[in-house]
């Protein structure tokens, strides 16, 4: 019954060792495994058993993308402004056999290359430089980052500066140089403006004119034609009417009648000095009248 009990006792702690060696890296994860010591290997994601008391696990390591943000370190521009910056660096682990045995403390290690770095790149800058060029200095951080590290076993993604904190003066006084700005900028659109609308009512001045102008052109240019056509109508008038005293005989009163009635229909009233008798008691005077236009325009035709 004994060795029965004592079997059992050591088939169990075996089952409890085997299953305590069994392990399973879960994904976007890496172990490094140590035998008696020294580096052995490195396990992927997936099932993998460890050999009791002679392989061990060194380190766990993530190998999904990180984030450190970095409190504020102090720094001095090339124009002797000190001023607070604080850094956001995005990393990840390609070789955790490097990660492991490359540096002490790798996140220590990364933030004091970081502030030595920053450090550097501001003492180049002047404050109006930094304040504007944060993706230049992010892009300069993040290079030399990134070589440093890469004998860690980190590959650097990417480096922003979260804060840039000059001192309060300097801010104070920046505020004033805005709104100054803003006030100059102001006054130059009002200007602007104001020039713009004399500019219109000027224009606008000198095309009514030009209408008035082109108005009263036009006004004159229709006077005269009216003048013209009634001049055209009275001639076209007369010679209707000496017409009609050459082709008849101007002795002949109803003839005589006849001619002033056309001559004054053809003046359509323009030649408001002709009147045609309505009786015929006073035809002498007209027939005399005719009778010289007739002979008058007969002597000129035969000249």
């Amino acid at each position: 019954m004994l060795p029965f009990v004592l079997f059992a006792v050591i088939l169990f702690i075996l089952l409890i060792v085997i299953v305590r060696n069994i392990k399973v890296v879960p994904q976007a994860h890496a172990y490094v495994i140590e035998r008696l010591g020294a580096f052995y290997a490195t396990w992927g994601t997936g099932l993998h058993l460890k050999i009791p008391f002679i392989d061990r696990i060194s380190k766990r390591v993530s190998l999904k993308e990180q984030v450190v943000d970095f409190p504020p370190q102090p720094v001095i521009t090339r124009d002797n402004v000190t001023m607070q910056i604080d850094t956001v660096v995005y990393f990840e682990i390609t070789d955790p056999k490097l990660y492991t045995y490359g540096v002490e403390n790798p996140l220590a290690a990364i933030e004091n290359l970081t502030a030595t770095t920053l450090r550097n790149i501001i003492g180049d800058l002047e404050l109006d430089s930094t304040l504007t060029s944060r993706d230049t200095i992010n892009d300069k951080i993040r290079i030399i980052l990134d070589e440093a590290t890469d004998a860690w076993g980190i590959k650097v993604i990417r480096v922003e500066l979260k804060n840039i904190l000059p001192p309060r003066e300097i801010q104070d006084a920046m505020e004033k140089q805005m709104k100054a700005e803003r006030e100059r900028r102001a006054r130059i659109l009002d200007a602007e403006g104001e020039k713009r609308s004399q500019i219109l009512v000027a224009e606008g001045m000198k095309e009514s004119a030009i209408l008035k102008a082109d108005a009263v052109r036009e006004q004159k240019i229709r006077e005269a034609s009216g003048e013209a056509e009634a001049i055209l109508t009275v001639q076209k008038a007369n010679a209707d009417a000496i017409k009609m005293l050459n082709e008849a005989s101007p002795s002949d009163p109803v003839i005589a009648l006849r001619s002033l009635e056309a001559f004054a229909k053809a003046a359509d009233g323009k030649a408001t000095k002709i009147i045609v008798p309505s009786d015929i008691q006073n035809m002498a005077g007209y027939v005399t009248t005719l009778k010289s236009l007739w002979d008058d325009n007969k002597e000129a035709k035969t000249k």
